[in-house]
């Protein structure tokens, strides 16, 4: 059967990659600011900006199989340069623009309808710079738990949470080799993330060969939140 897949974003990095692995056998449905990248695929664009739109439920079909939400931030700088607006800007971004979603499409979510989030390693293993974009990924995981029980067993509700990955929204990190040659060096797999070692796992998660895991937080991150080799 081919199911109906909701991503909100989808065009770049991550998003492009999951939805490149299940546009041929799914229905695809993508919320965002543009259709860059996503012009000749056989899914369905919907212009929305998660910031400051709201999402109209009738242009998404009645009922959802699987659902993704992609948008977020990397806004790494020291504590004492940050004000109070960059954190309620990560916020609102990263987990209010979630929940406002959600809100209009759970009435559409099928029983046994998968949900992935993404949440950062840094929530798990504490790094310098990283308050704002931990508390808002934060927000996601146990926004996700609680989720994940009060659904159950209708819904599922799973978050991957990443180390660094090769993307546009990670570019200013890995902008020349002696970056990359770094950021690669602090995983214990000696190498960044691609977007496809992440679209792997979410695409894994929305199938049914995950049926029974639902509340869990997924670390694909080169082994860096678990192992100390170095």
């Amino acid at each position: 059967m081919r199911k109906n897949i909701v991503l909100i974003g989808g065009t770049h990095g991550i998003g492009h990659a999951i939805v490149t692995q299940l546009a041929s056998d799914n229905n695809i449905f993508i919320a965002s600011r543009n259709n860059e990248g996503i012009e000749n695929l056989d899914v369905k664009h919907i212009p929305f900006d998660t910031t400051k739109d709201d999402l109209d439920a009738g242009q998404f079909p009645d009922e959802i199989h699987g659902f993704v939400f992609c948008p977020g931030s990397i806004n790494l700088k020291p504590f004492k340069m940050m004000g109070l607006d960059s954190f309620e800007q990560d916020m609102h971004l990263n987990f209010f623009s979630l929940v406002r979603v959600l809100k209009t499409l759970m009435p559409k979510m099928t029983d046994s309808a998968s949900m992935v989030f993404f949440s950062t390693v840094a929530v798990t293993s504490g790094m310098p710079f990283h308050t704002s974009v931990s508390a808002s990924k934060g927000a996601i995981e146990g926004f996700a738990k609680s989720l994940a029980a009060e659904y159950a067993p209708k819904l599922r509700v799973n978050v991957v949470a990443p180390s660094l990955v090769d993307t546009p929204l990670s570019s200013r990190l890995l902008n020349n080799d002696k970056k990359r040659e770094a950021m690669a060096e602090r995983h214990p797999l000696k190498r960044v993330g691609t977007p496809e070692d992440i679209a792997n796992i979410a695409v894994f998660l929305l199938s049914d060969d995950s049926s029974w895991m639902t509340g869990q937080i997924i670390g694909v991150d080169g082994g860096l939140s678990t192992l100390n080799v170095n």
